[in-house]
This record gives C-alpha cells, sequence and structure tokens, in this order.
C-alpha cells in the first residue's frame, strides 16, 4: 500500500509490528492498531459500553475489518481483525 511497513519475529509470526505513515482512508489518524481475534464481539462490547467509536466497523478493501474508538486519555485506537 505504500505507507505502512509491518516488522514480523522470525519465530512467532503473530508478533507484529507496523509502523502507519498516515491512513488517508479516514479523517481520524489512530495512534495504534490492535489486532484482535472478533472484532465484531469487540465492537458490540465498546458500543454496550458507550465507548466513543470515532470510524465505524468497516471492511477494508486490504483485507481487514476495523474500526477506531477513542480511550479515556483521547488516543484515537484502531481495533482490528483480517478476514
Amino acid at each position: 500500500m505504500g505507507r505502512i511497513v509491518t516488522f514480523v519475529s522470525p519465530t512467532n509470526p503473530t508478533a507484529q509490528v507496523s509502523i502507519v505513515a498516515l491512513d488517508d482512508s479516514s479523517d481520524v489518524q489512530p495512534v495504534i492498531t490492535v489486532e484482535v481475534g472478533d472484532v465484531d464481539t469487540v465492537h458490540a462490547e465498546a458500543v454496550d459500553r458507550g465507548l466513543p467509536i470515532v470510524y465505524p466497523l468497516t471492511d477494508e478493501s486490504w483485507g481487514v475489518r476495523r474500526f477506531f474508538v477513542t480511550d479515556p486519555n483521547g488516543a484515537v485506537l484502531n481495533v482490528m481483525s483480517h478476514r
């Protein structure tokens, strides 16, 4: 995609860190991405708790399903799962 670099552990491929230059799919910029096993369940829990969802649950063209939520300190988190 030209804007993301992912570093993957050679012994544990689920341990990854990605650095994103700019997420141009949204006006809101997340500070960190958290990958979860079931993003729909996490989204439902966030909605039930009344957390501010600042980017809706979306199936992205690059193969992830995600949403953005703001934490109590004002940081925007990208919560996602691979499809």
